[in-house]
């Protein structure tokens, strides 16, 4: 006989105690691990006919968990990569439920075991300079909300914050003195100082001076005094974006979001000599690894290299000949 175990205690438990309370994770860690078991317990109530509060853990057995991912690509059409980030927040619940349900762990280790599935890494996208330029130049300074775009956009292509550390900036992230800086709680609650250039510096300066919005600390807020969310950066862009493109062409055939505005910061540093070692801890990644696709997409780097090359000398071509009767088989293959 299954012995019970109610999937609604086990979800409280690992909110509260796992994530929020032993591991304190980030907001948008519980926002994106909430989304992921939001869309499972749908998918669950249309497919199994059962509320979520009803659910036992054996209702999530690895063919049914197999079957919701397969739904998100199908049906919802996901991507493999955002697939795999659903199935890293199934995965961390399920190393939860281990400790707290070591009777069912046959189960878990076969829901454990699903792979992540292989996917095409394409290349970064990143802009020109006179594309930065142009970009920048559409936001109307003569107001407010033009400003405010203008020097958020200006520190995003400088500074090449993510766009989670950009709006979640308070005034007093910012040092314009000696050494100007802006200081940042990235991902992993790791806090990193990323330089300020004079212009950059200025410019935050003259924003700094504008009357704040019902006292709030936020270094950009909306209208009404509250912080600028996501989608309010995007929208900006979106624009922006075909203002910029009258008098930059190019960028019509580029999809421009505020993550092209952090791969511009990389490539920008990339060529200008920096290495990529420190382009790392600029952009507080938690690798090297993960800087190196900057490199994969700089052709510059690659043409240069080529021109090192000593070119190969064209010699006669000779047939291979198998001197063993084994290499005669694989030859003949």
């Amino acid at each position: 006989m299954k012995r019970s175990c109610n999937v609604a205690t086990l979800i409280e438990r690992y909110f509260t105690e796992r994530l929020m309370h032993q591991r304190d994770v980030s907001t948008n860690t519980i926002t994106s691990y909430r989304d992921t078991f939001r869309l499972l317990f749908t998918f669950a109530q249309k497919r199994l006919r059962k509320a979520p509060s009803s659910l036992e853990l054996w209702d999530l057995e690895a063919p049914f968990i197999s079957a919701f991912l397969a739904d998100l690509e199908t049906k919802r059409g996901a991507s493999v990569r955002t697939r795999n980030l659903r199935l890293t927040a199934i995965r961390s619940f399920f190393r939860f439920v281990s400790f707290e349900e070591p009777a069912h762990s046959a189960l878990i280790q076969r829901v454990l075991a699903i792979p992540n599935k292989r996917h095409d890494k394409r290349q970064v996208h990143f802009l020109t300079r006179p594309e930065i330029e142009a970009i920048l130049a559409a936001p109307d300074r003569t107001t407010w909300i033009g400003r405010r775009d203008h020097t958020l956009l200006l520190l995003a292509v400088q500074t090449g914050l993510r766009l989670s550390e950009l709006i979640g900036l308070d005034r007093d992230a910012l040092h314009l003195g000696a050494g100007a800086h802006v200081r940042v709680i990235g991902k992993g609650r790791k806090e990193r100082c990323t330089p300020l250039s004079k212009n950059a510096r200025s410019v935050l300066q003259a924003w700094l001076k504008e009357p704040m919005r019902r006292g709030v600390s936020a270094l950009f807020p909306n209208i009404h005094g509250s912080r600028l969310s996501a989608d309010s950066v995007q929208s900006l862009l979106a624009k922006y974006v075909p203002v910029a493109t009258e008098s930059c062409p190019s960028l019509k055939s580029k999809r421009v979001s505020p993550h092209v505005l952090r791969h511009t910061a990389a490539m920008e540093l990339l060529q200008a000599g920096v290495d990529s070692s420190v382009i790392a801890l600029w952009l507080g990644h938690e690798s090297i690894e993960t800087t190196q696709v900057y490199l994969h997409a700089h052709l510059a780097l690659k043409e240069a290299a080529l021109a090192k090359l000593t070119p190969y000398k064209c010699t006669k071509r000779t047939r291979f000949k198998p001197s063993d009767r084994l290499l005669d088989f694989l030859e003949a293959l």
